[in-house]
């Protein structure tokens, strides 16, 4: 029984080390995403906030999902700003953050925060609904995706 709990310990550790860490972990969240906001104003777009850490083996392989899918990444590159906010893995993080992102850590990581270009936060998105073995789902994905696009938002009907 040791034997085989030691081994799935060490798979993840592995695979997290071989993960591209995507996580800036000396910018400060609160101008992060000040600045995520601002630029989505300008840009027309919503800002999604993937909340967790270089040291979360889950949210690298959103990042990682999302970055390798040719038609999620650019569906959000065409409707998002989208930006990875550190949290310490100890999740302290100032209250006012915790204020801002209503408190979104308590769903765990990563959780994703959809904000619109005015800096509302309007969804908060517990990844465990995306999730599919020890991936992600891409229907799952593009439809949470669709959902919270500045037109769908608006009550437009999506494109097709």
């Amino acid at each position: 029984m040791f034997l085989v709990l030691s081994c799935a310990a060490v798979a993840p550790a592995q695979e997290l080390a071989a993960l591209k860490k995507v996580y800036n972990e000396t910018i400060d969240p609160m101008t992060q995403m000040d600045t995520a906001i601002a630029q989505a104003k300008k840009e027309g777009k919503n800002v999604v906030c993937q909340l967790g850490g270089n040291w979360c083996v889950w949210c690298l392989r959103f990042a990682k999902f999302i970055n390798d899918d040719a038609e999620l990444k650019q569906m959000m590159d065409a409707n998002y700003v989208y930006i990875h906010v550190n949290v310490p893995r100890s999740r302290e993080m100032n209250k006012a953050f915790d204020e801002r992102t209503q408190y979104a850590s308590r769903f765990g990581f990563p959780v994703l925060v959809v904000y619109n270009a005015d800096g509302q936060l309007i969804h908060i998105q517990d990844s465990v609904f995306l999730e599919e073995g020890k991936g992600y789902n891409k229907k799952n994905v593009m439809g949470f995706l669709r959902q919270w696009t500045p037109a769908a938002v608006r009550g437009e009907k999506p494109k097709r």
